[in-house]
């Protein structure tokens, strides 16, 4: 598997950047800050240098709510993502990624109960086909973010969509973390993985490692997400799922952690612990 997360160069320099992760020992990388589909010169410089140093661009974000009731908001979201899954394809990065959306009011991620209904999937459907099919890629797949707030919340779920979509340049994105919504699942979380890799099967083309453990205090269910290692998720487990099952080259990214020290720690506990799995991280 290929290694990657934030890094952060004074400057986004194509060399400086690339060159960044090469000193944190990573494979994988993020899409630049500022890149946008057009720039040709710059994304081709990105690629030239990604190429040079043996580092790929694993994914481009997108964090918006292209399902959002709200026209405008709607419209100037599907126009963005169908911005940033055309950088993707043109940056040769493995998958552009965003959430499927949301018809929650008062962000574009949150929770309702039409979240859940067969008319949202639909609505789900429609939506994302319509974004794969104004770019048509080539070289890049477009994958949605597992989250707890929608339909999507889990892998049976996510190649139901995968199937209704109905697109080859439709992939998998593989956030563990993000499904695990209870403390049944998460002190079961190795039998989760097991049944995880077993529906996706060798699909996956990116992930995001966190960890996460239980606040103790609520009277209901909260975690925090934490530095991998220092949590409740069965990392070994899962690192080796991940050898036994996926491409050598599939990317594993790092997230959310609050700054460089602390994706550092991350970094260092994942590469121990894939020495306790027995398995490469690189």
């Amino acid at each position: 598997m290929r290694f990657g997360g934030p890094v952060f160069p004074k400057d986004n320099d194509p060399e400086n950047f690339v060159l960044a992760h090469v000193k944190k020992g990573y494979r994988a990388a993020l899409c630049p800050a500022g890149l946008k589909a057009g720039m040709s010169d710059e994304i081709r410089q990105y690629r030239e240098a990604f190429k040079k140093h043996g580092v790929v661009p694993a994914e481009v974000g997108v964090w918006n709510n292209p399902l959002s009731r709200d026209r405008e908001t709607a419209k100037n979201a599907f126009d963005y993502a169908v911005s940033r899954l055309t950088l993707a394809d043109e940056l040769e990065a493995g998958c552009c990624v965003n959430v499927v959306g949301t018809w929650y009011e008062d962000n574009w991620y949150g929770p309702c109960p039409e979240n859940f209904t067969e008319d949202f999937f639909a609505y789900a459907v429609e939506v994302s086909r319509k974004i794969i099919d104004a770019v048509k890629p080539v070289r890049t797949k477009m994958t949605f973010e597992l989250m707890p707030f929608v339909f999507l919340d889990s892998p049976s779920e996510y190649m139901r969509f995968l199937g209704a979509l109905d697109r080859p340049s439709a992939g998998v994105h593989f956030d563990p973390a993000n499904c695990v919504n209870s403390l049944r699942l998460l002190y079961g979380n190795a039998a989760f993985f097991e049944e995880s890799f077993r529906i996706f099967g060798n699909k996956i083309v990116s992930m995001h490692l966190k960890d996460i453990r239980p606040r103790t205090d609520p009277v209901s269910v909260m975690f925090d997400e934490v530095p991998i290692g220092e949590g409740k998720l069965d990392y070994i487990k899962l690192l080796q799922l991940i050898d036994a099952t996926q491409p050598e080259d599939t990317p594993v990214l790092l997230e959310h952690l609050a700054d460089e020290a602390m994706y550092d720690r991350a970094a260092a506990s994942l590469r121990n612990l894939a020495v306790k799995a027995g398995v490469s991280i690189n």
